[in-house]
């Protein structure tokens, strides 16, 4: 029968058994639900909801045996379904796509504990909506290899490809569509081929012009000094790290590593905006085997760049225990710019004021504070291991997205050095780039001073904020939550704290031109080396430092117009919500080309 798909009860990889409801189809006003007629696994799912099914149109299929079936039709219902000339070639065909074809391959990859490029693409992406292009890419090597082989060993050119969807139930398919890449680990190690190039380089222009998001599984071996079938000499002609570089700023490009990753591979990966990592994880530059050339030494695979150091170095945005745990963080990410979550639950408010120590010289858990202030679980903290005096990330405010920045008085007192300064221009960078506000929250002692601060060249590394942060267009939100002292807390702000939306501070707030004790004792020095005891002189500095506290209050600094107003903590939200209604933008973010660095 035909009729109207109004529900779709089960998923690709779900369990089912026998009387199972799996489809709904509404035909005459009148409902008729399918049943399974097996038990077994949903292997495909070739309907959507809304969509209109013609008599004898295949739904979806059931594998009774094992898990591998799951990624192909069964033989018998392929030949069902063949109604023209030549479609029993193609099937044939494509079938050596799939992981089943190749079950030696599969099996290894099993052993290990991972998933195959394309189970990791069906668990990334709403079922049914992955398109493939070029899945009968070859190897580029017939002069060594029969074609034969090659349709067997080198499926796709080892790189699946192709446009689907993500969350287009909440955000609708404008907003969902996604560009897939994924490098797949069982042909010739996830190594980059020439066709495999051609075909990365022709989706990268789509991309381009569609104005598509893209998420790249990375793990692979790098360059394929095995392809034969090209005039040429180095290929270093090839276009596809330029063409996904001058994607930067324009859509969000979001990294996948769930083992090695070498030489391209690495490069592509490190050209994203993030890159999400499993602890297997080893990145790097070079393999084993280009180490090894250049007479450095021989290593395993798991020492170069194992992902210990590059989670703590800052190269590993997000670091998890497996590909399922980065696939869930990814479409997390990507949700942040497709739009506003309609439904969303935030914490008791009034908790906030407990959060800061009545005893100003004692540290708390800004994380916090960030959880609080933030829609339930909706903030993601990126680059957790490197630059710890900052934690940067994104998360929601009433379902709205918004960058975050904020300095951390659990380490080094939250004053600013290199690495945190790196950490956070380059998160102010991700949100100029898609029109995404910014949140500050501000409890810093300054930038970081010292001998050892210099060997960092803090003096570059630091001011990077004050020139970043001076060409952002979007809002920023200055919440100063206790500390606002010297250049550290202007960089919070953008360069100054009349340059945010908003620049408020809590009660707790205190403020000046540098730390309040070394000020007392830099500016009234000579009064203090006049006392005539170290009791005169302790008394005296005392007094002094109070005076300074007094002066450096919050509600006094306010008085003075320095700031925009001292709020009660639990209002901190209804700021926020204030700055985010004021703004005139579309809820889905798209990209203005503007730059953002690979660090």
């Amino acid at each position: 029968m035909s009729g109207i798909v109004i529900e779709v009860k089960s998923k690709a990889g779900e369990q089912v058994q026998l009387g199972d409801e799996l489809v709904v189809l509404e035909a005459m006003k009148l409902e008729t639900v399918i049943k399974a007629e097996v038990n077994g696994v949903i292997a495909h799912v070739f309907i959507r909801e809304g969509q209109q099914s013609d008599a004898g149109q295949l739904l979806m299929t059931i594998a009774e045996t094992t898990q591998a079936e799951m990624n192909i039709v069964s033989q018998n219902e392929q030949e069902q379904s063949l109604r023209s000339p030549g479609l029993e070639d193609l099937v044939q065909r494509k079938s050596f796509l799939y992981d089943d074809a190749r079950p030696e391959a599969t099996a290894k990859r099993k052993s290990k504990g991972k998933n195959s490029a394309r189970e990791n693409i069906a668990l990334l992406t709403d079922p049914g909506s992955f398109v493939e292009y070029g899945g009968l890419t070859l190897a580029a090597q017939r002069s060594r290899k029969s074609e034969e082989e090659l349709i067997q060993k080198t499926p796709a050119d080892g790189i699946v490809t192709g446009i689907a969807t993500i969350h287009e139930d909440i955000y609708g398919e404008a907003s969902a569509q996604v560009m897939v890449l994924a490098y797949d680990y069982t042909v010739l190690a996830g190594t980059q081929g020439f066709m495999g190039h051609k075909k990365t380089d022709r989706m990268l222009q789509l991309a381009s012009q569609r104005l598509l998001p893209i998420i790249l599984f990375a793990e692979g071996g790098g360059g394929r000094p095995g392809d034969t079938d090209f005039q040429g000499v180095g290929g270093l002609d090839v276009k596809t790290f330029y063409l996904f570089a001058r994607l930067s700023g324009l859509v969000p490009r979001i990294a996948i590593i769930g083992g090695y990753c070498f030489a391209g591979n690495a490069s592509l990966a490190g050209c994203a905006d993030i890159i999400i990592a499993t602890r297997d994880s080893a990145i790097g530059m070079g393999g084993p085997a280009m180490i090894e050339g250049g007479g450095l030494g021989k290593y395993h695979p798991s020492e170069v760049g194992p992902s210990d150091v590059q989670s703590q170095n800052g190269v590993i945005d997000v670091l998890v225990e497996n590909e399922n745990d980065a696939i869930h963080l990814a479409r997390q990410y990507l949700g942040y710019f497709q739009g506003r979550m309609e439904d969303w639950k935030c914490s008791n408010q009034e908790e906030l004021r407990k959060m800061i120590p009545a005893n100003r010289r004692r540290t708390y858990d800004v994380r916090k504070v960030i959880k609080s202030i933030s829609d339930t679980d909706s903030f993601l903290e990126l680059r957790k291991d490197f630059g710890r005096n900052m934690i940067v990330g994104m998360t929601r405010i009433e379902g709205r997205p918004l960058g975050l920045i904020a300095n951390n008085p659990s380490q080094g007192g939250g004053a600013i050095d290199s690495d945190a300064a790196d950490k956070a221009s380059k998160l102010i960078q991700i949100c100029e780039a898609f029109g995404m506000p910014l949140l500050s929250l501000c409890d810093t002692p300054g930038i970081m001073v010292g001998p050892e601060a210099e060997h960092a060249a803090t003096v570059r590394h630091a001011n990077r904020m004050f020139i970043i942060g001076s060409k952002a267009t979007v809002p920023i939100f200055t919440i100063v939550t206790r500390r606002a002292y010297g250049l550290g807390s202007m960089a919070m702000a953008g360069g100054s704290f009349h340059v945010p939306h908003f620049t408020v501070s809590w009660p707790t707030g205190e403020f000046g031109g540098m730390g309040l004790e070394g000020a007392v004792k830099l500016g009234f020095r000579r009064e203090l080396k006049a006392a005539e005891n170290e009791s005169e002189r302790e008394t005296l500095y005392e007094k002094l430092l109070a005076e300074a506290y007094a002066k450096g209050s919050a509600i006094n600094t306010a008085s003075y117009l320095e700031i925009d107003d001292v709020i009660d903590p639990a209002d901190t939200r209804r700021w926020i919500s204030m700055g985010l209604n004021s703004i005139d933008r579309k809820d889905h973010l798209k990209g203005n080309g503007n730059l953002i660095d690979a660090w």
